[in-house]
């Protein structure tokens, strides 16, 4: 059982995919930056929407490494290099969002960049979870 809450004033908007503000009682798990790669540092694909997925996947590894679950993730940036592709791509994230967070939207930020550290990294994706068992 999660001990977060998810905070928006009466008057402001339901966000669509993110949260705005996460109350989190627990442990505090800080996620370095995620690539598109997989354990033996290969990158299954050189599209977009695969890296992401497989970002996420990495995420969510380690969280579970650390005893928590999706829902205990509070904050994600992430980081882009090709806003272009990301904006053509978009319907595919949806599904590929509730095959690996489920329903669990955590407070987020998108940032473009010109490039990562990896040169075939298209995105990057850090976060900080709050575990509560």
């Amino acid at each position: 059982m999660s001990a977060h809450k998810t905070i928006l004033p009466d008057h402001w908007p339901q966000p669509r995919g993110y949260s705005n503000a996460i109350l989190a009682e627990g442990k505090t798990l800080y996620l370095a930056g995620q690539i598109g790669w997989t354990s033996d540092e290969q990158f299954p694909s050189e599209d977009l929407m695969p890296q992401f997925e497989q970002a996420l996947k990495n995420i969510l590894e380690l969280v579970a490494a650390a005893g928590g679950q999706a829902s205990d993730i509070c904050r994600m940036t992430i980081f882009c290099t090709d806003k272009a592709q990301y904006e053509t791509s978009r319907r595919e994230l949806s599904p590929i969002w509730k095959s690996t967070m489920g329903n669990h939207y955590p407070c987020m930020s998108m940032i473009f960049v010109s490039e990562l550290l990896e040169d075939k990294a298209l995105v990057e994706i850090e976060a900080t979870a709050v575990i509560s068992n």
